[in-house]
């Protein structure tokens, strides 16, 4: 007796988001195609930025190619850095009071070593330039994400680093259950940060002036730049117009549906009354092929993470721990003779700076330090308000988010005409001016901290503070700031750094044919910069250096001690 044996046909459908996701990865690897073919081709010293707006979509690509190339260098050095730092005492020792001295270099600064050394890597070819200009874009855009991403997982609650001991994870099981997904709400506000510093530097980065020799890329920086030095206000509004064009595609499938999907990381019993949405993540949520490379992904570092936990007879091979004792001996000493070497070098510098340059770099410093002093202040008045209410919106941060991100996107200099003849109006000049062009450079470090910081405010506490009738002040004092206080002393620490760096777009400012610069640090680096002066850059850049790293030493490392050991949800 024959049984019969019925099988389903599985019926196979095509699916209109399936052939969405098909065409976005091909135009992606198109895009990546393309950008190659384009950075292998010889440099052209004479290029000429074409103002006609039908080059304007080919420059937009290019630019967005050079950031998001920085941003993920900046991602992976910022997670890497900040564990680091985060392993040990001696590491913390030295990692952070480096990371503050970098976060001090204004972009500029770094402008005459990274460009010569990536010229001299790759002669005659654009590649070395464009590389230089994404490692400058780099140094604008990482130090944010350093710190957040350090002391995200520095501030973990005690009772979690507890729940890994139970459960006995590894190092490797603790980085990618506990330290990443805690970390992620910070991270995710800070990228949308990084990359607004990216535009925001875009000018400065893809067409500069170095020992009197004109370097330009093509891209939608220097195509503004180009705009603004002949006083085409029409092409500077085409240009910033596409700029916040594709600052509002990428907060639409970018960011909006990242940070709706960090939200599960969020420390709550209660689910939240109104829900952040994606209409983006919800659409692409329902096909296959983003099923299957989840499923593909997910299985590939459950693999890992099993692999972890074995033991490998090397790795208790006496010849390997002397191996690495010896690579590690190795590395030391070629650091030490690069340090050497260094200082050598700068001594040989500094040598031909007299007392006149070292008494207007002190001058200069002072006029500084007090703009970027009275811009935190500036900052730190309404970022503070505006932020604690979009974190804790979700329907104002629907319409807010995007706003904000435009804002922090576009450059300074470029709406400096705006400001300048307001100013001009009012009798203030550059040396107000300076204030809000660094204003515009340093708020949103502020901002963007206090949002991510009021959207980690667990909803359980929210609920117990309207039970509890507590509003107002009392609210503030016991709620809110208690629980934005790490990201914002993150925001203070990074709009401080962000400050400095904005001083070099600030007091020194090229629009329509003519320099305009007052007195300060950032005016001075960008006028030795431009003329070569190796000497006064140096000092005048360490100098800055000293001032941020003795601010973040007496000031902003006790306020991170203070939410480290006091305000951490346990």
């Amino acid at each position: 007796m024959k049984i019969p044996i019925c099988i389903p046909a599985e019926t196979f459908k095509v699916r209109a988001i399936d052939v969405a996701v098909f065409l976005i990865v091909l135009g992606i690897l198109s895009f990546i195609i393309y950008i190659a073919s384009q950075w292998s081709t010889p440099y052209e010293k004479t290029l000429e930025i074409d103002l006609n707006p039908s080059n304007i979509p080919e420059y937009a690509l290019q630019s967005l190619a050079r950031i998001f190339s920085a941003y993920l260098l900046s991602l992976l050095f910022s997670i890497w850095y900040g564990y680091t730092a985060s392993r040990s005492k001696i590491h913390e020792k030295i990692m952070i009071p480096l990371l503050d001295i970098l976060q001090s270099i204004p972009v500029l600064s770094f402008l005459p070593g990274v460009v010569l050394a990536m010229i001299s890597l790759f002669p005659g070819k654009r590649i070395g330039l464009e590389l230089a200009c994404v490692l400058l874009i780099f140094t604008g855009q990482v130090w944010n994400m350093t710190f957040s991403f350090y002391h995200s997982i520095n501030t973990i609650p005690k009772e979690l680093r507890e729940v890994v001991k139970v459960f006995k994870m590894n190092k490797f099981s603790k980085f990618l259950r506990l330290d990443l997904p805690f970390s992620a709400i910070g991270l995710i506000w800070n990228s949308m940060m990084s990359v607004a510093g990216g535009w925001f530097f875009l000018m400065a980065c893809e067409m500069f002036i170095l020992e009197d020799k004109d370097f330009r890329l093509p891209g939608i920086g220097s195509y503004i730049q180009t705009a603004a030095n002949k006083g085409n206000i029409e092409h500077v509004i085409y240009g910033l117009g596409t700029m916040i064009f594709l600052i509002i595609i990428l907060d639409l499938f970018v960011w909006r549906p990242l940070i709706v999907w960090s939200q599960k990381f969020r420390l709550e019993t209660v689910p939240p009354e109104e829900e952040r949405e994606s209409l983006i993540l919800n659409l692409f949520s329902g096909s296959v092929f983003i099923k299957k490379v989840r499923e593909f992904i997910t299985s590939a570092i459950n693999k890992m993470e099993k692999m972890s936990y074995r033991k490998f007879a090397f790795s208790e091979s006496l010849l390997i721990n002397k191996l690495s004792k010896i690579m590690g001996m190795v590395s030391l000493l070629i650091i030490l003779m690069v340090i050497i070497w260094a200082i050598l070098k700068a001594s040989n510098l500094i040598s031909s700076v007299s007392l006149t340059d070292i008494l207007t770099i002190i001058k200069a410093a002072f006029y500084s330090l007090l703009r970027v002093s009275v811009a935190l202040l500036i900052a730190l008045a309404w970022t503070l308000p505006v932020g604690v209410y979009i974190g804790l919106n979700p329907r104002a941060a629907k319409i807010l988010q995007g706003i904000v991100q435009i804002a922090a996107s576009v450059p300074a200099t470029a709406v400096f005409p705006v400001i300048l003849l307001f100013l001009i109006k009012l009798g203030g000049g550059l040396d107000i001016g300076a204030i809000f062009l660094m204003l515009l450079g340093t708020q949103w470090y502020l901002l963007f901290n206090i949002i991510a910081g009021a959207s980690a405010i667990p909803k359980d506490l929210i609920e117990i503070s309207k039970a509890y009738g507590i509003k107002g002040l009392r609210r503030w004092k016991t709620l809110i700031l208690p629980g934005i206080f790490p990201y914002l002393v993150t925001g203070l620490i990074t709009a401080s750094g962000g400050a400095w760096n904005a001083t070099i777009v600030s007091e020194y400012v090229s629009f329509g044919g003519e320099i305009m610069h007052t007195t300060g640090l950032g005016s001075l680096i960008s006028q030795s910069s431009a003329s070569g002066n190796f000497g006064v850059l140096l000092l005048s850049t360490g100098f800055m250096s000293l001032i941020v790293v003795g601010i973040n030493r007496m000031l902003w490392k006790r306020l991170f001690i203070l939410a480290k050991t006091k305000y951490i949800l346990e």
